[in-house]
């Protein structure tokens, strides 16, 4: 195929096929950038806060009631098996909720996490690493393989709706020209 004089490609037959590329994505502007990331770094540090208070505050008062869950699905089955579907809803879609900042905020903070699988097993890491401290050393608190995939879970949907998006426009790729 020869090229014409417009950059088209041209057949056996010469006629033009136009070849269309996708066209180049351009990160925002430096300064908006910039604030873009700074507000995401706080609002990380911010999430930080809540999911430690949330996650490692002592319950004495539930020291009784609380296990460890290292079989995934099992405790989604209590959840569910609960007679207040309210109870079910808070600790199911709670935990989905937690993951979701990860999710929007680490594309926008980390360039290197724009990928699905990446938020996907740093989400995991740090989820189980809150799991491990919440079972080892806070009272009240235990050890929950469920949580870590709700968590996860949540992430992955943060990522899909927000945070590829996010991502792309802080962090434009160029392409490359071949």
């Amino acid at each position: 195929m020869a090229r014409t004089v417009s950059g088209a490609r041209t057949g056996k037959s010469g006629h033009s096929k136009a070849t269309t590329a996708p066209p180049e994505r351009r990160p925002l502007p430096l300064p908006l950038r910039l604030l873009v990331m700074a507000l995401a770094f706080a609002a990380m540090v911010a999430f930080a806060a809540a999911l430690a208070r949330t996650t490692l505050e002592p319950s004495p008062a539930s020291r009784a009631l609380v296990h460890s869950n290292l079989r995934p699905g099992d405790s989604l089955r209590i959840y569910l098996d609960q007679p207040a579907t309210r109870d079910a809803v808070k600790q199911i879609g709670g935990n989905l909720l937690l993951g979701v900042p990860f999710g929007i905020l680490l594309p926008v903070l980390a360039p290197g996490t724009r990928r699905l699988v990446r938020v996907g097993l740093i989400t995991a890491v740090v989820m189980l690493m809150v799991e491990l401290v919440q079972g080892a050393v806070v009272t009240g608190r235990a050890f929950d393989i469920d949580d870590v995939l709700l968590n996860t879970t949540g992430a992955l949907l943060g990522y899909l709706v927000l945070g590829r998006r996010l991502g792309r426009a802080v962090h434009a790729r160029k392409r490359r020209r071949t």
